[in-house]
């Protein structure tokens, strides 16, 4: 499987993406920059990155420039074909400002940049990301974002919810949903979803830094293997 990690002005965990992906998980993984317009040595079995960070400053809101990187329509092109995309904070935002995932990630509730280890309770075990992680489990993983809060209308959200779209939820250390548990005000205490489709999914945590037993924290490389076992077993079909 081929990742390629894509680099916006303003991206910071781009090369702890590539770290994790090239030297924890083993895989052939490659920058795009932002700029670029052709990932045409993509297949559809691989996989496109946005990574957390900044882009362009975060200036309108966050994602709202970076959606019109000339990458972003190849990306597009790349999802609609059927290409695995995994959006990470900002990237997660910019696939929403992109049409790619419903809904929207708005300032926190609390008005205050929030960096700190949260509690996520896996809903699903049908996506890439979650194939290999019983429903119900509970992860720790770290958030870093002052535009997290996600929110989408009421029919959306009610279709997201009917699908079993939401991947993850903000919980307790034992999986309750609770408000006191969510750490931006997002709606259901939503922090990751994916499209009806399957192959693109965005969150708010970042898995990248917790993947390695130096971390003290590995419940993040649950996410990556999960990933490789469901494009393996494609493959053996």
């Amino acid at each position: 499987m081929k990742f390629g990690v894509v680099v916006f002005p303003g991206s910071n965990c781009d090369d702890d993406m590539v770290h994790v992906l090239r030297n924890v998980m083993q895989q052939d993984v490659v920058k795009l920059w932002h700029k670029d317009r052709d990932i045409d040595s993509f297949e559809t079995g691989d996989c496109i990155v946005l990574p957390g960070g900044f882009s362009y400053g975060d200036y309108v809101r966050a994602g709202a420039i970076a959606r019109f990187s000339p990458i972003v329509d190849a990306v597009i092109e790349f999802a609609n074909s059927g290409g695995y995309v995994w959006g990470i904070c900002n990237g997660f935002q910019i696939l929403c400002e992109a049409g790619l995932l419903p809904g929207v990630l708005l300032r926190n509730s609390n008005h205050h940049f929030v960096c700190k280890n949260v509690f996520l309770r896996t809903e699903t075990n049908n996506s890439p990301i979650t194939s290999n992680i019983m429903p119900g489990k509970v992860l720790k993983i770290p958030i870093a974002h002052a535009e997290g809060r996600y929110y989408d209308n009421p029919a959306e959200l009610q279709q997201l919810e009917d699908n079993g779209q939401v991947l993850f939820r903000y919980a307790t250390a034992d999986g309750a949903i609770t408000e006191a548990a969510n750490p931006n005000g997002a709606i259901n205490n939503i922090a990751g979803i994916c499209n009806e489709q399957r192959n693109v999914f965005g969150m708010m945590p970042h898995p990248e830094r917790a993947a390695e037993t130096i971390l003290g924290n590995t419940d993040g490389r649950l996410l990556f293997e999960s990933m490789l076992a469901t494009t393996s077993s494609k493959m053996l079909v």
